[in-house]
């Protein structure tokens, strides 16, 4: 199962329904989507700040707000469906859909996650992939870094990657990696092909960098 975390800043993006229907193509059965928080993240930013929200409410509407977004990506393709629990992405891969992970019931009263903006859905995604027992986590990304150093350590101090990812995949079996959502195709012919990631992607190390 590949888990395919979808960064809120491709909210905007114009090909992104063809992007999600590309997915559904050549990934139906074998993919979940975990959604990024985009604008509706930043809406919970901002009125944290106007209105001195403490951080657990903050924390649980930011998880809403990535269920936002899941459900602008359903709107666009009929075989996009949500799920809340592995069981769920399980049952309804089965089917030859695809799963859009809606985390609030896993995630909201969960004492192992920290309620804070370090832990965004960056990290999310991670922690979801290893409920899933999944192998790899591919970060769809709307830019490329401004580095050649695709280390976490560095990724996260760009801002590439959210604070918490770093010490959450120093305890992770999954193998993260990075894409630029504009070279797809390449990503969706590796799927045919049961080609390696490496051909298409950007592994994202916790050491040095690791190059294609």
């Amino acid at each position: 199962m590949w888990v395919i975390k979808i960064g809120g800043s491709l909210q905007h993006a114009v090909d992104l329904p063809e992007f999600l229907s590309g997915l559904v193509e050549h990934a139906a059965g074998r993919a979940v989507i975990v959604p990024g928080g985009g604008e509706f993240a930043d809406q919970v930013r901002q009125l944290q700040t106007e209105m001195n929200l403490d951080d657990v409410t903050a924390h649980r509407m930011a998880l809403r707000a990535m269920e936002q977004y899941g459900t602008l990506l359903l709107s666009y393709n009929s075989n996009l469906v949500p799920a809340r629990t592995p069981e769920e992405v399980i049952r309804l891969s089965a089917g030859r859909k695809i799963p859009v992970w809606f985390p609030y019931d896993m995630v909201a009263d969960n004492p192992s996650i920290p309620a804070d903006w370090d832990v965004t859905s960056d990290s999310l995604a991670l922690w979801f992939a290893d409920q899933m027992q999944s192998r790899h986590l591919i970060m769809v990304k709307a830019t490329f870094p401004a580095t050649e150093n695709y280390s976490a350590q560095s990724l996260a101090q760009l801002g590439f990657l959210d604070k918490a990812y770093v010490a959450m995949a120093k305890r992770s079996t999954v193998l993260s990696w990075w894409l630029y959502y504009q070279q797809v195709q390449s990503f969706f012919q590796m799927l045919d092909m049961r080609d390696h990631p490496a051909t298409v992607m950007n592994e994202i190390t916790l050491g040095k960098q690791h190059t294609q």
